[in-house]
């Protein structure tokens, strides 16, 4: 029997097995299609938290080799600046997801989690020790705990018969790369039925288009003649469309689980949460919800905290990406040309050239501005993402991110020497004694007050601040990571780089 079974090896998946390989537990992933290609156009790119996640397990710079970062954003048709954010990454990403899929691949590869290829799971039986897994053709797989990220269609999330609420789509769009024969118009066009485009490929080959149906289109497959019915429909021709390297049917449909958790089987992903390509978040809410839910599972597997630590894990998600979800269903509203939805964006327009609204719009497209605890009386940093400080310690000079790439937590005491201490906790969380000139700024929120010290998470939130003093520590610690226990071999207990 293995720890854990991942199954789908999409963004979600894989970076939930790396995340899981990191704090070395047994991870397995199962994954339906028998070859690492990915049929039909998916997402193409992500934001600036998804970056910095990245960055925090020292990847990032993969994908930045491979992508275009642009450093703007689109609100209801209204391109705004993002290139002032506090972030070490103000921008977002242009990369396609079968690069994105890659370049995860190869890193938990690297990490040495097995991916089993050809797996389709077709249900599973769960018990007080484990999860049976159902497979089609081949003898079921055991584990611990079972994960699905098996896209909006879930096996999974039916099996287990977690309700799915939410809005049904009211129109269809296809995305496509195929060759043309004809010349294509440039920009993109907006009617009355949605958005419409076709962008010539980097290898001057292939054309990738984007088109509404007219109707709302079924829930299978498209063909080459439903492409080309759509664009005679806006364009009137076809421009010639033909060799499709991919086509894909999107809707805006969108539903969030009612539950993440069902004893031990829980959700990521798009299994659970679906939303509108508007916006481009699915790869980064993919990825947020991996990061949250990895370190959490690898404790209680690990029997180092309980199992009720689990349930934070919907307790702080399912909220952060409701947020999300309305915001994509508003901004997906503002796809048409109709005189009422004109109306609307003219208005949004001038509330986007007020700075405030520009701040508070872009934190929230680009993920910076998750908070996982409630506000009010507390310091603004406890909760949200920790800034990637520079800081210096007896080694030299560091970044906050390197702490986190092993997915460790970390105690940074950047008060007086020896202020703060981590007592039986020294196996789980690593001390870092170091300081840090400047100021201290949060997107959204602003400047705030410096702290005397920080526990950060593996997911890099903040889960305690403190003031000079240890108050509050031992909670913060207990609640996050397990009981005290006998002190054992501390966690590199030095302010020395990862």
């Amino acid at each position: 029997m293995v720890d854990v079974i991942v199954v789908g090896a999409g963004p979600t998946g894989l970076m939930l097995a790396g995340e899981l390989a990191l704090a070395d537990v047994d991870v397995q992933i199962v994954e339906r299609r028998s070859t690492s290609d990915l049929v039909g156009m998916r997402a193409r790119g992500f934001h600036s938290r998804t970056i910095e996640i990245l960055d925090q397990r020292g990847i990032a710079d993969r994908f930045l080799a491979e992508g275009r970062t642009v450093a703007t954003a689109s609100f209801a048709n209204s391109l705004v600046d993002i290139s002032d954010l506090p972030t070490r990454h103000p921008y977002t990403l242009g990369l396609a997801q079968s690069k994105v899929e890659r370049i995860l691949a190869d890193w938990v590869g690297e990490l040495g989690v097995p991916i089993h290829r050809g797996g389709e799971v077709v249900g599973f039986a769960q018990d007080a020790s484990g999860v049976d897994v159902h497979l089609a053709g081949v003898a079921p797989m055991r584990a611990r705990y079972l994960v699905a990220a098996d896209g909006g269609r879930s096996t999974i999330r039916k099996a287990a018969g977690i309700e799915f609420p939410g809005w049904d789509a009211t129109r269809s769009t296809l995305i496509a790369q195929v060759e043309v024969t004809e010349e294509t118009p440039k920009g993109i066009r907006i009617d009355e039925t949605g958005i419409h485009g076709l962008t010539p490929m980097d290898e001057g080959r292939t054309t990738q288009v984007l088109v509404t149906e007219q109707e709302l289109g079924p829930a299978t497959d498209p063909t080459l003649a439903d492409l080309s019915r759509a664009l005679i429909a806006v364009y009137d021709t076809d421009f010639g469309v033909r060799s499709p390297t991919s086509i894909s049917r999107f809707s805006d449909a969108t539903r969030q689980a009612a539950a993440y958790r069902a004893g031990r089987v829980l959700l990521a992903g798009d299994a659970a949460h679906i939303h509108s390509p508007t916006g481009g978040q699915g790869i980064g809410l993919g990825v947020e919800d991996a990061v949250n839910l990895g370190w959490k599972l690898a404790q209680v597997t690990k029997d180092i905290a309980p199992d009720s630590l689990l349930d934070t894990y919907q307790e702080e998600r399912h909220p952060a990406t409701a947020r999300v979800l309305k915001y994509t269903v508003a901004m997906s509203v503002t796809q048409r040309a109709d005189g009422r939805v004109g109306a609307l964006l003219d208005v949004l327009s001038d509330l986007l050239a007020v700075d405030a609204a520009r701040i508070k719009m872009a934190g929230l497209h680009l993920g910076l501005d998750v908070c996982y605890v409630a506000e009010g009386g507390r310091h603004p940093l406890l909760g949200r993402r920790m800034p990637d400080l520079e800081l210096t310690n007896a080694d030299g000079p560091l970044r906050v991110f390197t702490l986190l790439q092993q997915a460790h937590a970390a105690l940074l005491n950047l008060g007086e020497p020896g202020s703060v201490a981590l007592g039986p906790w020294g196996d789980r969380v690593r001390l870092v004694e170091a300081l840090h000139e400047g100021a201290w700024e949060l997107p959204v929120i602003g400047a705030v007050e410096a702290p005397e010290a920080v526990l950060i998470r593996p997911d890099g939130h903040v889960a305690w601040v403190g003031d000079g003093t240890q108050a509050g520590l031992e909670d913060a610690m207990t609640r996050w990571f397990g009981p005290p226990a006998p002190r054992r071999h501390a966690v590199n207990q030095s302010g020395s780089g990862p």
